[in-house]
């Protein structure tokens, strides 16, 4: 099988380093004492990079065994939840809190733009009894980026325990975990911070673990139940045998980014995609988000007589360039470029784009005295 190449908006390109690291040979982490040293020290890089002193466990599991946690441990039957939907997989969340007995209440908001404070504060006004609310940071599926620094503080003025999935900003957008007072932040391997699938990232403050713990009845389930990480270090016992080459591979990939410094990656993340961006309205395309567009993903509409699947299609088959259409409302209406973590590079983007550019002209969209790659290249 000979491997595309990957711009999808996860699970991204993976460095040589990265790779690998997973290939060593290692001990076992159950037994040896000084992996719980290890596992430690990983999950307080990831610390550094989201800017909290909250405890971090890394799940053995992918993304949306975070999302699918963060319900179990926190839902108890009868509990009003806010989900606040403005994209997919904000509204995929009611379908967690209803699994464990909750009672979602949504609050729909535009899908094109990010959350107007204003609009949230009113309606908090006249409805704010619920245990917790819901937020996806960056709505991968749309590449919106809601403006989490606002909306967490308001919550919490009404006293409502925030959960943020962070997945696919983890790393390429500011996150700031203690300031913004997000309770549970929710990220993965396989996104921007460039490492195999498989992992997920779990942050989780006193308030929230408190609430956790003074539940009525038990959580529902073993895996995804939160609060059995909480002693781990001290009593060295995992609640579960640790992925030990997926963890060892992931610690690389932290360090690549905390070596760049956490501040050069999100603007070499800012940099890349507001070029993208720039060039993509430049040459004559549209972008799906109109107000808080994310820096990791961009969803650029495609005319109809070329049609996105098409286009998917030919850029595998014709040049072997692999991107991603989208789903839900958005099915067939959008291609996805996913400029994240180690594809936020400026000669994967530039040779991405001049794929892009040809397979567009190929099947017969003719932008005359334009050219995507130098539109790319002039607003670096």
């Amino acid at each position: 099988m000979k491997s595309p190449y990957v711009f999808t908006p996860g699970p991204t390109s993976v460095r040589e380093n990265v790779r690998l690291a997973r290939a060593q040979q290692c001990t076992n982490p159950d037994l040896d004492l000084q992996f719980y040293d290890f596992y430690k020290g990983t999950c307080e890089k990831i610390g550094k990079i989201i800017k909290t002193s909250n405890p971090i466990y890394i799940l053995s599991g992918e993304g949306i065994l975070g999302l699918d946690s963060a319900c179990a441990s926190l839902t108890e039957e009868g509990d009003r939840v806010l989900v606040i939907d403005n994209g997919v997989f904000g509204a995929g969340f009611a379908d967690f809190v209803k699994i464990y007995g909750g009672k979602p209440v949504t609050y729909k908001s535009d899908t094109t733009k990010d959350i107007n404070i204003d609009d949230l504060r009113r309606f908090l006004e006249k409805d704010s009894d619920f245990k917790y609310a819901t937020i996806v940071h960056c709505d991968t599926p749309s590449g919106l980026l809601n403006n989490i620094d606002k909306v967490c503080p308001l919550l919490k003025e009404f006293n409502i325990l925030t959960v943020v999935d962070t997945v696919a900003s983890m790393g390429g957008e500011d996150i700031r975990v203690d300031e913004w007072k997000i309770d549970i932040a929710l990220g993965a391997s396989q996104k921007v911070l460039s490492a195999q699938p498989g992992l997920t990232i779990v942050s989780i403050s006193e308030e929230a673990l408190r609430v956790m713990e003074n539940r009525k009845k038990p959580i529902m389930g073993f895996y995804n139940n939160l609060t059995i990480w909480k002693n781990y270090y001290k009593e060295k016992w995992f609640p579960y045998t640790m992925p030990i080459s997926d963890i060892v591979s992931l610690d690389v990939a932290l360090d690549n980014i905390l070596n760049e410094g956490t501040e050069n990656v999100i603007k070499r993340h800012y940099k890349y995609g507001n070029a993208v961006r720039k060039a993509i309205l430049e040459y004559g395309l549209e972008l799906f988000i109109e107000k808080g567009q994310a820096n990791t993903i961009t969803a650029v509409k495609i005319p109809e007589f070329i049609g996105c699947d098409k286009l998917i299609k030919h850029m595998l088959e014709e040049y072997n360039v692999l991107i991603a259409g989208s789903f839900s409302y958005m099915s067939g209406k959008v291609i996805r470029i996913g400029h994240m973590g180690e594809n936020a590079d400026k000669d994967k983007l530039t040779y991405l784009l001049s794929i892009l550019e040809k397979s567009l002209m190929d099947l017969g969209y003719n932008k005359k005295n334009k050219s995507l790659v130098e539109e790319f290249l002039k607003n670096l």
